[in-house]
């Protein structure tokens, strides 16, 4: 047995019901009370001592003491400036193509007419203020800043700050440069050298003091906070949550591959890896109805796992037991056992795969065929990359416009309208026990709500009956 081997879960000529399926999927194991143990005291504190612990946790956690909390906007234009211009042409085109699709995802309001003055009308209204986190640790992530703001920005957020954790390779603890330049190429001005859930408190809670004088406002807080994170900050978020929105307490990457004999193993071997890579915890799953198929895959990565960069990193995630190769029966119940595992990023590697994408019911991004890796999406498809984790995607969707806008429903009725609904309103509130809803209605048509003995003459008389 190899370094790189996975481990093999046989479905194989057994039934499941719906709870050994799901129970027979591959997860990390998260530990979440243990962080949130570690997280609740950075919570407090942040919201005690704003910009003082917020640096202090930086320091210990970060091992940077920024200068600056707030990253100065000159820092920004400097490092767009030194940006390498085919770095920057990259970024330039992602953005182009996440604003076009952004675009075609914004929600147009409609109204529904029931009866003449009887109109309810949905409007989409984007929130305020918005908090968008970017992670850092063992990759930077100028792609997540894209992922956040664009959909924020075509939504019409009207205010957008970034955290994103400061960098010891740098000596005023400024975040990373391709970080804030991508800041920079899309207008984002507010950025802060925070990371962890130190950051989700400062977005949550808000953070008096800056480098200029105590009694300053840092940061004011926000309605709701994005993106992803480690365990720290999906801790944090959810902890918060109530105080402000969130998108999702996210767990770590994942990809899921369902292939047959046709598909090509280097390349499905390939996939596997790049997923690892992220992280230890990071989940990469294999579903085939072949097992000479899956053995030839296991081979593959044998001979690739140790010639990629973060070799020992990718060997982790590969034999962890959040990651696996599921042995089938047939193309049936890998669907089957796709849509239980829920997968972040579902690859479609099949002869037929127009066949297998109307039968996927969950999953937080479909890669249909061979030639759409989960790296397009990460990078320069027009999707976004910040999708639901850990079996979510069997309830929750991926960020997009929709994130940044809530639907608010506009009542309008006019007399006529309210007077034909006037009696059943007074009878239905009756029903509960809430009398006094249905004397607000027909307070507005009769002399007398109250007595309860000439209510229904009395709604006979003003012609609500």
């Amino acid at each position: 047995m190899s370094d790189n081997t996975m481990r093999i879960i046989d479905l194989r000529g057994k039934r499941f019901t719906r709870a050994e399926m799901l129970a027979a999927m591959p997860r990390a194991e998260m530990g979440t009370k243990e962080a949130t143990d570690l997280v609740r005291p950075i919570l407090d504190d942040v919201r005690d001592r704003g910009a003082a612990a917020l640096r202090d946790f930086e320091e210990k956690f970060d091992h940077v003491r920024p200068e600056h909390l707030r990253v100065p906007a000159e820092a920004m234009r400097q490092a767009l400036d030194e940006l390498d211009p085919e770095v920057r042409a990259a970024i330039e085109e992602s953005v182009r193509r996440s604003r076009a699709v952004s675009a075609s995802q914004v929600p147009q309001d409609f109204h529904t007419d029931l009866a003449p003055g009887a109109r309810v009308t949905e409007r989409w209204i984007p929130i305020q203020r918005v908090g968008l986190y970017v992670p850092g640790g063992k990759a930077v992530y100028p792609s997540s800043v894209i992922m956040n703001v664009v959909p924020a920005q075509t939504a019409g957020v009207e205010s957008l700050a970034i955290a994103t954790p400061p960098s010891k390779a740098t000596a005023d603890g400024l975040p990373d440069k391709t970080i804030l330049a991508t800041c920079a190429i899309l207008g984002v001005d507010e950025v802060y050298a925070v990371g962890g859930a130190q950051a989700i408190a400062m977005f949550a809670y808000g953070a008096k003091g800056s480098e200029l004088q105590d009694g300053e406002i840092l940061c004011e807080p926000v309605d709701k906070i994005t993106g992803p994170g480690n365990i720290f900050v999906a801790t944090a978020k959810s902890m918060v949550s109530g105080i402000v929105g969130i998108d999702a307490v996210a767990g770590p990457t994942e990809i899921a591959i369902i292939a047959d004999k046709d598909a090509n193993p280097s390349w499905v071997a390939a996939d596997l890896i790049g997923q690892a890579e992220h992280d230890e915890l990071a989940g990469s799953v294999l579903i085939t109805d072949s097992e000479d198929f899956a053995k030839q895959v296991q081979a593959s990565l044998d001979q690739r796992v140790p010639r990629t960069e973060h070799a020992e990193r990718v060997a982790t995630s590969l034999t962890g037991r959040q990651s696996g190769i599921i042995l089938t029966d047939n193309l049936d119940q890998s669907i089957d056992a796709a849509n239980a595992y829920a997968a972040e990023h579902l690859e479609i590697q099949t002869a037929d795969p127009n066949a297998v994408v109307p039968r996927i019911k969950n999953a937080g991004a479909i890669f249909r065929g061979p030639y759409s890796p989960v790296p397009l999406g990460d990078y320069m498809s027009g999707s976004n990359h910040v999708l639901p984790t850990s079996g979510t995607a069997r309830f929750a969707s991926g960020l997009g416009v929709h994130t940044f806008m809530k639907p608010v429903e506009v009542i309008e009725y006019d007399e006529e309208g309210l007077k034909a609904l006037a009696a059943r309103i007074n009878t239905f509130a009756v029903s509960e026990d809430l009398p006094a809803h249905g004397e607000s209605v027909l307070s507005r048509f009769i002399a007398d709500p109250y007595d309860k003995a000439t209510i229904k003459q009395q709604e006979e008389q003003a012609g609500l009956r």
